[in-house]
């Protein structure tokens, strides 16, 4: 037995151990000296497509502007930043309330909670009839989402080995865009009205993405509990179940393990739950530095992200010109460059490290979207060029975006991982990320090229800004176990 209570060796471990005793245990060091397998591999599908439902979600509302400004919905600019914008207040509402109870009752039974809510929004959101209607079931999709950010990533730091742990983390993350490529598809699918009756496919769209969402909750049935969180709360035995589990799909492969370093052993005091005093106390004194790095990180991206995004359909129809249905054909290309810059700049933050990564990509990010907000207002190019320029921001943009859910979710304790995360994704959100769309659906409806380049330089100042706070107070991560990152508060 890898875990074993204090006071009662040789003795079976209950079921779940009193709380308050002793455990010793290497569940971690077990974890971390796993070889990349083909286990990990299921983990990066199986979480990594909460993203694809995100990027597709964001996507669609996006695309199908066009559609939703037409009769019988009728929607102004106005309405459509109306409706993105409750979409992240329902993602800040859900990560709180989700990430709360994740930390409580652990990370897989929310896999199930939230993407259950997830699905029965957005299949009830093809089936609005007003801005008002529209903007609860968006609210609701956006909660579910929301909780899924929590208990998703908190669970891929825990399963994967710390030498991969950031490419592993920045492409799991990344995979929105393989969503917001779907979302696009589908958009040129539903809105050509050769096709689809334009005052159906709007809503076939939602239908399609809800539809989605059930067969994801197939997929997760394999994906084990943290065994990190198990041990914390007590339930030693199935925390060793659990490992011993994983290890055997590499043993069965012929792979020969290399033992566990006696010294990577921790002594852990299980706990039911973390007390809300004790998670303010780690985030605004103990942790208090990361706490202000994260915060910074995520600011900044939320609101270049969910500014930009959210309303580039608008952009596209107010200045270009492009009709509704063309809309995804611009996405497409804007979504591949976005996946590309994770997939390829994600080891470097394992190699090169995360703060230089962290420095650079948030930089680089802020140079070149205000040379972009500039070549927009002067009109240098067409659609396809300024959606070509758009394509190398969201290059460096989507690894750095990308890098600030790694960031808060390693550099806090196991115990309120989830809730940090939750916390930092509504704070984050909730100034960067629901501002953003508001303001950008009235810079857009203004007309004018000023305005909305005025916003671009707002969304550059907050990347430089995020980019110099990561340099200076970043943590060193990389190759670091989560436990040497971050001890846990129950480590005795």
């Amino acid at each position: 037995m890898a875990s074993k209570v204090e006071g009662q060796s040789g003795a079976s471990a209950p079921e779940r151990v009193p709380m308050g005793t002793v455990i010793d245990t290497d569940i971690a060091a077990r974890l971390d000296r796993l070889p990349w397998g083909r286990f990990h591999v299921l983990v990066i599908v199986a979480l990594g497509i909460t993203w694809v439902l995100d990027g597709l979600e964001v996507t669609l509302a996006g695309s199908l502007v066009g559609a939703l400004r037409k009769a019988p919905m009728s929607f102004s600019e106005f309405d459509v930043g109306l409706a993105a914008s409750s979409y992240l207040v329902g993602a800040v509402v859900g990560a709180l309330g989700f990430g709360w109870l994740t930390d409580r009752i652990g990370r897989k039974k929310l896999f199930f909670i939230t993407l259950a809510l997830y699905l029965v929004a957005t299949a009830a959101s093809g089936l609005s009839w007003d801005i008002w209607s529209f903007c609860v079931f968006r609210f609701l999709t956006g909660a579910g989402i929301g909780g899924e950010y929590t208990a998703i990533n908190s669970t891929i730091q825990e399963l994967v080995p710390a030498r991969v742990r950031g490419w592993t983390d920045l492409v799991i993350n990344g995979s929105f865009w393989i969503g917001a490529a779907l979302g696009a598809f589908l958009s040129i699918a539903v809105l050509t009205p050769e096709w689809v009756d334009p005052v159906y496919g709007w809503r076939i769209a939602f239908f399609v993405g809800g539809g989605i969402g059930l067969v994801i909750l197939f997929l997760r049935n394999w994906i084990p509990e943290s065994p990190r969180w198990l041990a914390t709360h007590g339930y030693t035995a199935e925390a060793d179940r659990v490992v011993s589990g994983i290890e055997k799909r590499f043993t069965d492969e012929g792979i020969t393990l290399p033992p566990v370093d006696p010294a990577k052993r921790m002594k852990v005091k299980t706990r039911s739950h973390t007390p809300l005093s004790e998670v303010a106390n780690a985030m605004l004194v103990t942790s208090r530095t990361q706490t202000f790095v994260g915060l910074a990180l995520m600011i900044a991206q939320a609101f270049f992200y969910n500014a930009l995004f959210f309303t580039y359909a608008l952009v596209l129809e107010r200045f270009y010109g492009v009709p509704g249905d063309k809309v995804g054909w611009y996405l497409l290309p804007f979504a591949l460059g976005s996946f590309m810059g994770p997939l390829l700049l994600g080891r470097l933050f394992d190699t090169v490290g995360r703060r230089p990564m962290i420095a650079f990509t948030y930089g680089i990010s802020a140079v070149l979207l205000a040379v972009a907000g500039y070549l927009f207002k002067i009109e240098v190019f067409g659609p396809v060029g300024q959606t070509a320029v758009w394509m190398v921001v969201f290059f460096f943009a989507s690894a750095a975006a990308s890098s600030a859910y790694l960031t808060v979710a390693e550099t806090f304790p196991l115990e309120i991982r989830a809730l940090a995360i939750a916390a930092f994704y509504a704070i984050g959100t909730g100034i960067g990320g629901v501002s953003g769309p508001l303001l950008f659906g009235a810079l857009v409806e203004s007309g004018s090229r000023d305005w909305v380049l005025f916003g671009y330089l707002i969304g550059a100042a907050l990347m430089a800004v995020a980019s110099v706070v990561g340099w200076i107070w970043g943590t060193a991560a990389e190759g670091r176990s989560l436990e040497d990152v971050s001890k846990p508060l129950a480590a005795a």
